[in-house]
This record gives C-alpha cells, sequence and structure tokens, in this order.
C-alpha cells in the first residue's frame, strides 16, 4: 500500500501522524515525556516533593516514579538525602542527565519521522 491509497481514502482534512516514544522494559515504563519532565525538575529544584508540586503530581506518585527508575538503572538515578539541618533533598546523577539528553535526541529523530509520514498523507 503506498502513500497514494491513503490519500485517496481520506477526506481533506488535516491530518498527521502522532505518537509518543518511551523507553520500557519486561518490567513496564522506563523513561518517557513525564519521567523526563520530573528527573529535569528534581534536578532545578532538589526535591522530589517540589518537583511533583510543579507537575501537579502526588509525591506518592512521583516517588514511585523515582523508585521505578532507580529499579531498572544499574545505579541510582536519583540521590535523596533525609532530615538533617536543611531538610532532605535530591539530586540527579550522572546517568541520569545521560539518558535525559538520550531522550531528547530520540525524540528528536522520532519527530522527523513523524513529521515524514505526515507529509506523505497531504501528498496525491
Amino acid at each position: 500500500m503506498n502513500s497514494n491509497t491513503i490519500t485517496q481514502i481520506l477526506k481533506e482534512l488535516d491530518f498527521r501522524v502522532a505518537g509518543t516514544l518511551w523507553i520500557e522494559s519486561k518490567e513496564g515504563r522506563f523513561l518517557g515525556p513525564g519521567r523526563v519532565e520530573l528527573l529535569e525538575r528534581i534536578s532545578s529544584t532538589g526535591s522530589i516533593n517540589k518537583a511533583a508540586k510543579e507537575m501537579g503530581m502526588s509525591y506518592k506518585k512521583a516517588w514511585e516514579m523515582v523508585s521505578s527508575l532507580n529499579a531498572q538503572a544499574q545505579k541510582p538515578l536519583v540521590l535523596t538525602q533525609t532530615g538533617g539541618e536543611k531538610g532532605g533533598g535530591a539530586v540527579v546523577t550522572e546517568e541520569a542527565q545521560q539518558l535525559i539528553e538520550y531522550h531528547r535526541l530520540m525524540r528528536e529523530r522520532f519527530r522527523a519521522f513523524l513529521e515524514k509520514e505526515s507529509a506523505m498523507l497531504t501528498q496525491p
């Protein structure tokens, strides 16, 4: 089947190919847009709780995501520190920064693929 066949089937609407991209294992999702955003916000705020609040997410959900990320990686991606004089906090590791960058580049390639496929829907 070629794109000419598809364009003959579709009405003349503004169709596009869309999708979301994540990395997963047998244990479930590992890294996708939401987890990347959580890591970035933890990095900027130094806190899982603050990152969760900024995202409109419960602390419990954010903690579950961090635990899942840490469990599926060879080294922890988020290090936590409890209590102390200044209270607790969280640090995103270098490995997490590398994964964030990898996911960003992967999404750029994916976006280019989606744009190419979308263009094929509009070609006669």
